[in-house]
């Protein structure tokens, strides 16, 4: 097994910005990842395949609805608390942070904000153990960037509901015992519905051949007459904002997550160029190697900055939509291109699993898309600052 030596840049002193239980809560993080996801990391990529039992792990670090109430199994934190999980469990490997987003922003946070007392009392203390897991239906076969034209919907059907359709993409589908799925009611509404595994008609075929999050289960959800106590509608908000709510949160998350990837390829391109000999010199003596690492570390600083002060702010309840989309989409793109640049630097081991940057690589080109495209974001701050609306 491959022994972890990650060192984090703070190329800053960005330290003195967050408290001493922030520094405990990203150590505990850190730590756990070097020594229960790095070691084993590379072998279920190859798999493809997701490493159960690293569920028990993740719920005692928090990573499992951090910021939930510890009334309802949560750990009772703010958001930077929330990013800094985050940033050090994709610092290990995305598909593992896609498995923690998935459960805390799209299962348990709209279960605790638009749930009533008697769900968020049924469902979010097994999510937040990890005894459940959890996954989330919005996107659809061929409603993607657009989820308001969604055609999963549902019937009263007086004693119960009655909901037909499919979702795809699905991080954590195949082994989720609940999913929030939204659909639409017969006038037209979208609601959440809680839907738990073992209901008749409800599969989650497993989605294969991927070159991305390879260790992240990705599967669809198939409704067929499914039939939805009452019980189970999300009561307290509904519409398009109550979903695109949900992703806020997500997006949030990964924005911080993303450092985390672009930290782990610049120290890994950073030890390589000082060890690897080329022309009798280390590599990293090299006038264009200096030229990638010390764009690298700028980059990663900027997106720091971005991520701190956009955790104040949501801290404080004034993060806007805007502000958490701009956010996603610089810090994807900074880590996408920073893991570019490390895999040139390392050359043909670049593409080896013996180093972590070819995984990234591959990982980035799925987070670059989920949670609303690069474009989409682009068009998110263009609405924001003109007004004017580029969707219609």
């Amino acid at each position: 097994m491959k022994t972890d030596l990650f060192q984090a840049p703070d190329y800053y002193n960005l330290d003195d910005l967050i408290t001493e239980e922030h520094k405990l809560i990203r150590s505990t993080a850190r730590d756990w990842v070097k020594r229960d996801v790095s070691p084993i990391i590379e072998e279920y990529a190859q798999k493809a395949e997701f490493p159960s039992q690293i569920i028990k792990g993740l719920s005692e670090i928090g990573a499992f609805g951090p910021y939930i109430p510890s009334a309802y199994g949560g750990a009772g934190l703010d958001q930077i608390s929330y990013g800094l999980i985050m940033q050090e469990i994709e610092r290990g490997d995305s598909g593992v942070r896609s498995t923690a987003s998935v459960q805390s922003s799209l299962v348990m946070y709209p279960i605790y904000e638009y749930g009533n007392e008697e769900q968020r009392k049924k469902y979010l203390p097994k999510l937040a153990s990890g005894e459940w897991m959890g996954c989330f239906g919005l996107t659809e076969p061929n409603h993607g960037s657009n989820p308001s034209e969604m055609e999963t919907k549902f019937k009263d059907m007086g004693n119960h509901y009655l909901l037909n359709g499919a979702k795809m993409w699905i991080s954590n589908a195949p082994f989720a015992q609940v999913a929030v799925v939204w659909a639409k009611n017969e006038e037209g509404r979208i609601h959440g519905l809680i839907v738990e595994r073992g209901m008749e008609g409800f599969t989650t075929p497993t989605t294969h051949n991927k070159w991305s999050l390879r260790t992240s289960a990705t599967g669809e959800l198939i409704f067929d007459n499914v039939k939805i106590p009452k019980e189970n509608l999300l009561p307290n908000k509904s519409g398009l904002g109550a979903p695109l709510g949900c992703l806020d949160s997500a997006r949030f998350g990964i924005a911080w997550g993303a450092i985390g990837a672009a930290m782990d390829c610049y120290d890994t391109a950073l030890r390589y160029c000082k060890e690897r000999v080329q022309f009798k010199k280390p590599i990293g003596q090299f006038q264009l190697q200096q030229k990638k690492l010390a764009e690298m570390i700028t980059e990663i600083t900027k997106a720091q900055l971005l991520a701190w002060r956009l955790g104040t702010l949501k801290n404080d309840g004034k993060a806007t939509s805007a502000q958490i989309s701009m956010a996603k989409r610089n810090n994807v793109d900074m880590a996408i291109k920073i893991a570019r640049e490390a895999r040139q630097m390392l050359g043909g081991m670049g593409i080896t699993g013996e180093y972590s940057i070819m995984r990234h690589m591959m990982n980035l080109e799925s987070v670059i898309t989920y949670e609303g495209t690069h474009d989409i974001h682009l068009l998110i701050t263009g609405l924001d600052v003109t007004g004017l609306n580029a969707f219609k």
